[in-house]
């Protein structure tokens, strides 16, 4: 005879945001997203960081999410919204772009000089890296006293 099956465990209870209503889930997800950037905003200005608080306040939603104080299903309708339109997000930064472009020709010669360097740093990076990474079987590997 075999024994009895143990009984079914009832289904966990879904959480609450899971029985809100789709617009009460975006906007608790835009209240949550907007929370976080007002609060990165509020400590860059409060520890004169030389960071802009949305960067701040995305760095502390990710410590958040990563540490379960916020789930991801709170703010994923927000989100995807907001992703959504994240093209229309960024005119005002394209026009505000363009109207310092004729300044970006006075910085041409700078622009330049910075290249410059920035590439002959990164090949002079890259072929000491590129010695001193040598196999010890290779015929050119530095002999070690």
């Amino acid at each position: 005879m075999t024994p009895p099956s143990p009984a079914p465990t009832p289904p966990a209870p879904a959480s609450l945001t899971a029985r809100l209503n789709a617009p009460a889930r975006f906007l608790l997800g835009l209240g949550i997203l907007m929370a976080f950037a007002a609060l990165g905003q509020a400590l860059v200005g409060a520890l004169h960081l030389p960071l802009p608080g949305s960067v701040v306040g995305m760095a502390l939603l990710w410590a958040a999410l990563g540490t379960g104080l916020v789930r991801l299903h709170w703010i994923a309708d927000a989100a995807d919204g907001l992703l959504g339109i994240l093209g229309l997000l960024f005119v005002p930064a394209t026009v505000g772009f363009l109207q310092f472009l004729g300044a970006g020709a006075a910085w041409g010669l700078w622009l330049l000089v910075m290249t410059a360097a920035l590439l002959l740093g990164a090949g002079a990076a890259g072929l000491l890296a590129s010695r001193l990474l040598r196999p010890e079987g290779s015929p050119d590997h530095p002999e070690r006293p």
